[in-house]
């Protein structure tokens, strides 16, 4: 089974060529957040992702990271952007997702839920009737210091597996993954692709994606496959 991989905190047009040249079916850019590592410039992203779509068209998904959460904010951000995927890291407010579908019908739609506790498999279930992608990740919006991803920790895979057995959308798992425990996550919890951003950086070297540790990630989900 092909495992599909998205390398998050991408920098520059060369880190996203890095990505994409080592397997890599989508890249994220993150916007603005209120904590967390690797954030770029709006005008930074729309750079990147110009890149990519110029040389890859929309084969790869061009993933913009953002977390805003009124409708017509993340449907500007994306237009300001021009991104063919956007992850809404944060809960949306009621009626989000109908004013980004109206804005931007070709726009793929992920949401991420953090598994912070098994009601995340119901947030999942409310999630999956309006957007096409779920990404799973370590994020605590429930405490008080409140993180939206990034953390590099991983979370309770159990609840993970339970949450693709619940949902009919592909599921994306991040989360602390790495070139050493990507097969344990993948055979644990079946997703359909996996993200990673710190895993494969020097956090000493301004946060530089690392090509050993690409490549190793990327060789562990070509075996996994058979490839």
């Amino acid at each position: 089974m092909t495992i599909h991989f998205k390398v998050c905190c991408i920098h520059s047009a060369d880190e996203a060529d890095m990505a994409i040249a080592a397997g890599a079916a989508a890249v994220g850019l993150v916007a603005e957040m209120p904590n967390g590592p690797g954030p770029i410039s709006d005008e930074e992203i729309t750079e990147i992702a110009a890149h990519v779509r110029g040389r890859h068209g929309d084969k790869i998904w061009t993933t913009l990271l953002t977390s805003r959460t009124e409708g017509d904010a993340i449907a500007d951000h994306i237009a300001a952007t021009r991104v063919n995927t956007v992850q809404i890291v944060d809960a949306p407010e009621r009626g989000a997702y109908d004013a980004i579908r109206k804005a931007h019908k070709a726009v793929r739609l992920m949401q991420v839920i953090h598994v912070e506790n098994d009601g995340a498999v119901d947030d999942a279930r409310r999630a999956a009737e309006y957007v096409d992608v779920i990404l799973l990740d370590s994020g605590k919006p429930g405490t008080a210091a409140r993180t939206l991803g990034g953390t590099g920790d991983v979370h309770d895979w159990t609840i993970s597996r339970q949450i693709i057995e619940a949902v009919d959308r592909p599921v994306f798992l991040a989360g602390g993954l790495g070139p050493d425990n990507v097969a344990s996550a993948v055979a644990a919890v079946g997703p359909y692709g996996v993200d990673i951003c710190s895993g494969l950086r020097d956090k000493a070297d301004a946060y530089r994606l690392v090509p050993e540790k690409l490549e190793a990630f990327a060789a562990v989900l070509r075996q996994g496959a058979g490839g």
